[in-house]
């Protein structure tokens, strides 16, 4: 497995481009087996999960072409001839579970294995499977296996409350429901980004959804979707991610290019707190390191509330802030396992239950610290970039599941990263 050596003290000077979003583009892959024939995506990110996912459409027999110049993925469900996603396969990666909802949408069948993913936390599918029950599916398990059957092949349609509201759910739903035979109604929907360009997607495809962006969508059931064009949304949490890595580095002046702002909810007002020279455009975000960081405390919540998935990144910057500060998770209560290693770099960061207490300004110091997810894993990085000597991450191939070229990218506004084969 691969490591990184970072040389920290480097400040970030210049411009980055942003990538395609993997959360955005997953659902977008998944409903593309819902036409009646080929679906070209743009702005694909090459990433592990990306070529993960590839890998599960292909065992269903569905034409692929991704052009990786291009960042252009096409899939053509016009093959497809089975309807089932494996265990090897899904085991890797906890969106595969999309496959269940598409596969239904698009046959009226599915063998879905139990899902994977990064090693933290129960994260059940008990309400993606309730809510496709709402809709009309019978569904049956079988020595870890989902198996889904609409009746005669097509799903009746219905109405279904999301307890709490889910991304990964509402995708499921959405999908099984674009081509039913009735109008189905998703309530307490979530409202991320992801959500909205899927349902925009869709319906530039043919389908007919209401209330997109709102917390209840009215999916009226389409007999075909046609081939066409996708377009994927800019990485919001890679966005948010290079932000707080240039407002903790000392010196940094970073501007993020191909970005959209309005994807950030509540994030850039948060960030605005930190008294960071902050120039935004649709498009195209400035960062300026502040004189001295404001210890912020920060609650994460459901879109548009602050991401969890930027909730690591955030504690490690509040090591460097002038004070105290907290982080409290509300979405996923255990994502805490970088904390023991940030304190081996010197922090002083306390865990209690759902909540990390940092206390700051901490003279943080090179050593070797172990990732455990893919957003601990860059929070390491970014500790280290911000350390005194070399350190080391290790096992960073969680990095390759969400951040494309991450080394690269940073390495090119100024940090010192290698990886190194072990």
């Amino acid at each position: 497995m691969d490591k990184f050596v970072i040389q920290g003290g480097y400040p970030l000077k210049g411009t980055l481009p942003i990538s395609g979003s993997k959360n955005a583009a997953l659902p977008l892959i998944a409903a593309a087996l819902l036409a009646d024939g080929p679906v070209t995506i743009t702005n694909i990110p090459l990433l592990q999960d990306i070529y993960t996912f590839n890998k599960v459409i292909e065992v269903t027999g569905t034409g692929l072409n991704f052009d990786q110049e291009n960042r252009t993925l096409t899939v053509d469900p016009t093959t497809m001839s089975s309807y089932e996603a494996p265990y090897d396969q899904v085991r890797k990666m906890r969106a595969s579970f999309y496959m269940a909802g598409a596969l239904l949408g698009a046959a009226g069948y599915a063998r879905v294995s139990l899902p994977g993913g990064c090693a933290w936390g129960p994260r059940p599918v008990n309400l993606h499977l309730e809510g496709l029950t709402a809709l009309g599916a019978t569904i049956e398990m079988d020595q870890g296996y989902v198996i889904a059957k609409a009746p005669n092949g097509r799903l009746p349609g219905g109405t279904f409350e999301l307890k709490p509201s889910s991304v990964g759910a509402t995708v499921n739903l959405i999908l099984a429901s674009v081509r039913a035979q009735n109008t189905s109604v998703i309530r307490n929907a979530a409202m991320e980004p992801d959500v909205v360009n899927l349902c925009e997607n869709l319906n530039r495809l043919g389908a007919r959804i209401e209330g997109v962006g709102t917390p209840t969508l009215e999916i009226e059931g389409v007999d075909r979707l046609s081939p066409g064009e996708m377009h994927n949304t800019p990485d919001r949490i890679e966005t948010g991610t290079f932000m707080i890595a240039a407002a903790m580095l000392p010196g940094s002046d970073l501007t993020l290019t191909h970005t959209a702002e309005k994807d950030l909810g509540s994030f850039t007002e948060t960030f605005s707190r930190l008294q960071t020279s902050l120039e935004v455009s649709p498009d195209t975000i400035r960062i300026r390191t502040p004189d001295d960081l404001p210890p912020i405390s920060v609650e994460t919540a459901i879109y548009p509330g602050f991401p969890t998935d930027l909730q690591a990144q955030w504690a490690t910057m509040m090591t460097q802030a002038n004070g105290l500060s907290n982080v409290t998770d509300h979405i996923y209560p255990d994502r805490f396992s970088y904390v023991p290693e940030l304190n081996r770099l010197g922090a002083d960061v306390q865990r209690h239950d759902n909540k990390a207490v940092i206390r700051g300004k901490s003279t943080l110091t090179g050593a070797s610290v172990m990732s455990t997810d893919l957003r601990a894993s860059v929070s390491l990085v970014m500790a280290g970039m911000a350390a005194k000597g070399e350190t080391q991450v290790l096992r960073v191939y969680h990095l390759d599941r969400g951040y494309e070229g991450l080394e690269t990218k940073l390495n090119s506004v100024g940090a010192h990263i290698r990886r190194i084969a072990e």
